[in-house]
């Protein structure tokens, strides 16, 4: 699942994976349920960690830490973005994302390679 930023702010109508900012005394599993229940009205299952991914802005940094989730119940809302998409991982490639994805991506990709049934 992707969702499309706000057109207004940093990033505007960019793809991006959902998530968000870490508060204090919370787990980053727990960020991710509540991030993504914030945003979407969703509720995920938090699987493994996939990657954690230090990027800089112009202005500033961040540190992604990247989950493989599970939808377990809800029907996506964009209350906090202009669009959400189920898309496949082929699909990827046709969106505009930040730089920063595009790590998460090639991960993604590397990961579906190494888990792929030899023929």
């Amino acid at each position: 699942m992707i969702d499309r930023r706000r057109q207004e702010g940093l990033l505007g109508g960019l793809w991006e994976f959902p998530g968000g900012k870490l508060e204090a005394n919370e787990t980053l599993e727990d960020c991710v349920r509540r991030e993504v229940q914030e945003e979407l009205a969703i509720a995920i299952e938090v699987g493994e960690q996939l990657m954690t991914l230090d990027h800089a802005y112009t202005h500033f940094k961040v540190t992604l830490h990247v989950f493989l989730c599970r939808h377990l119940s809800g029907e996506p809302q964009t209350l906090e973005c202009d669009e959400v998409r189920w898309v496949t991982l082929e699909e990827l490639d046709h969106y505009p994302f930040p730089k920063a994805n595009t790590k998460i991506i090639e991960a993604l990709k590397q990961r579906a390679k190494a888990k792929a049934p030899v023929p």
